[in-house]
């Protein structure tokens, strides 16, 4: 890991926890909190035993602010001194790139968005698999107010998890909004209360991690294809994966068989 200690990674039980650590600044991301990022899920996708992540803030206040604002407001995103169109492309697929990491990680990343989740931070959640928020949690893509586009997979993302018009609503306002609607909307998966936050993230955790890990991925790649290409590709694509990761179906099926006779 990269010295200055803003992202921590811990895995435990197969299961790698992500924390970016700026309690002080809302988790808001800065250059050392991007390249730490990047060095957490090289860490994690090169850990084989790992089988799930979970990606969430330090503190009880903010999963993650977005992008530090006294950063932009001097000019050193990345060290680049303006977004002219040259650099600033190149800047912003650099993040990009990093954010999309998690997304083609292998295995299955939970964000677990334990306050405010705002601009790149939205933007870091949309790219794992699943969110799941506490009560209190706060979201918002409020670039517009900035003077952008939200410019990290934002326009992209949103549209295919929640459609394009709650979508479009959402970034021409930069409105923000609370965690049950965010539930309405299909933003996020669940929403507990504080004090069952951290419990239920890890039982979902540890329910993932406890199937076969070839299962598990298999369906994360045909679930993705799936959002990439057309139908026909995506049922062909769920074909092949089902058969090169085929498990014991005799054995499956007796234990769904004793299960059900409890």
């Amino acid at each position: 890991m990269v010295k200055n200690n803003k992202v921590l990674l811990k895995v435990q039980n197969n299961i790698a926890t992500v924390t970016i650590n700026r309690p002080e600044a809302l988790n808001a991301v800065d250059n050392d909190v991007f390249e730490e990022l990047k060095s957490a899920a090289d860490q994690i996708h090169s850990q084989t035993e790992i089988r799930v992540a979970i990606i969430t803030g330090a503190g009880d206040r903010a999963f993650c602010a977005g992008l530090d604002l006294k950063m932009a407001a001097s000019g050193a995103i990345f060290q680049t001194p303006a977004l002219t169109f040259r650099p600033g492309f190149e800047t912003l697929n650099k993040a990009k790139d990093i954010i999309t990491m998690f997304e083609e990680l292998p295995i299955p990343v939970i964000a677990a968005i334990n306050g405010y989740c705002l601009g790149m931070g939205l933007e870091i959640a949309l790219a794992c698999d699943i969110r799941i928020a506490v009560d209190t949690a706060v979201f918002s893509l409020p670039e517009v107010q900035l003077g952008t586009i939200p410019d990290l997979g934002g326009t992209q993302r949103l549209p295919r998890i929640v459609g394009a018009g709650k979508a479009k609503e959402l970034i021409y306002t930069g409105r923000r909004i609370d965690s049950a609607e965010a539930l309405r909307i299909g933003l996020v998966e669940h929403i507990y209360t504080r004090d069952k936050f951290v419990e239920e993230t890890g039982k979902l955790a540890k329910e993932i991690a406890s199937v076969a890990p070839e299962l598990i991925q298999g369906a994360k790649r045909a679930i993705n294809v799936a959002m990439s290409y057309p139908l026909d590709m995506g049922l062909n694509y769920e074909t092949i994966t089902a058969v090169s990761t085929v498990q014991d179906l005799k054995k499956g099926a007796d234990s769904l068989i004793s299960k059900i006779k409890e």
